[in-house]
C-alpha cells in the first residue's frame, strides 16, 4: 500500500534518493511547473561522492530581465561548460564502480542532446532514471501553482538546505550500500540517485521500496 495518495515534487536535476523513494511510495506523483524558479535548490543541482568528498553539481540558467520567472520558462545557459565539467565528474567519481559504464552512454544522449529549458533536460533524465532503476510511476504535471496539497508535498522539504530529517529517515528506509571511496569516506547518505544506480545497478530498486 502507497504511503502517500499523491507525491507533490519540485522539478530536480539527478534528484537525490529521498526523491525516488517519494516517488515509489506514493499512488501519483504530480511534478510542478508553475511555480517560481528558485536557486540553489535541486531544481538545477545535484549532489555526488568525488575522491576528495561530496560535490554539488549545478546547471546555470539564461539570466533574464524578469526577476521572477515559471520554473518552466528557465532556459539552461549553455555559453558556460558545464556538460564538460559534468562528465568529467561523473566519469572521475563512477568509472570505477560497477555499473557505470552501462548506463553512462544512455544519461550523456541525455545531456548531449541539450534541451533548451530545464525542465524538459530535468524530465528527460527522470524517465531515464526511472527506467534504468526499474521504477514505474504515474507522472502527471501541475497545471497551476497550488500553495500547498497537504500530505504528501515535498517541493519544499526535498532541498539541499532542508534542515529537518529526510523521508528516509523519516520512514527508516535509509540503507547503506556500497559507495566508490569508501576506503576514505564513511557513507553519505541521499546523494543523486545516480550514485545508487552505479553502484547497485538493478538492485537498486530494492533501496526505494
Amino acid at each position: 500500500m502507497a504511503l502517500f495518495p499523491q507525491a507533490v515534487l519540485s522539478t530536480a536535476y539527478f534528484p537525490p534518493i529521498e526523491y525516488f523513494f517519494a516517488i515509489a511510495s506514493g499512488d501519483r506523483v504530480l511534478v510542478e511547473q508553475c511555480e517560481f524558479y528558485q536557486k540553489q535548490s535541486y531544481r538545477n543541482r545535484c549532489r555526488i561522492l568525488s575522491g576528495s568528498g561530496p560535490v554539488s553539481l549545478s546547471v546555470p540558467v539564461v539570466r533574464e530581465t524578469t526577476l521572477s520567472r515559471p520554473v518552466r520558462d528557465m532556459k539552461v545557459d549553455y555559453g558556460e561548460p558545464w556538460l564538460q565539467v559534468h562528465r568529467r565528474a561523473f566519469d572521475a567519481a563512477y568509472n570505477s564502480s560497477p555499473f557505470y559504464a552501462y548506463y553512462k552512454d544512455d544519461i550523456f544522449a541525455v545531456l548531449d542532446s541539450r534541451p533548451v529549458f530545464l525542465f524538459d533536460l530535468n524530465t528527460k533524465l527522470l524517465l531515464l532514471l526511472l527506467s534504468l532503476v526499474g521504477l514505474k510511476a504515474d507522472i502527471c504535471f501541475t497545471q497551476e501553482y497550488v500553495k500547498d496539497y497537504g500530505d504528501g508535498d515535498f517541493r519544499d522539504t526535498i532541498h539541499p538546505k532542508h534542515r529537518g530529517v529526510t523521508l528516509l529517515q523519516q520512514y527508516k528506509k535509509e540503507k547503506t550500500y556500497y559507495q566508490v571511496f569508501s576506503d576514505r569516506f564513511d557513507f553519505v547518505p541521499n546523494l543523486s540517485v545516480l550514485d545508487l544506480l552505479c553502484n547497485e545497478g538493478p538492485n537498486a530498486i530494492s533501496f526505494l521500496l
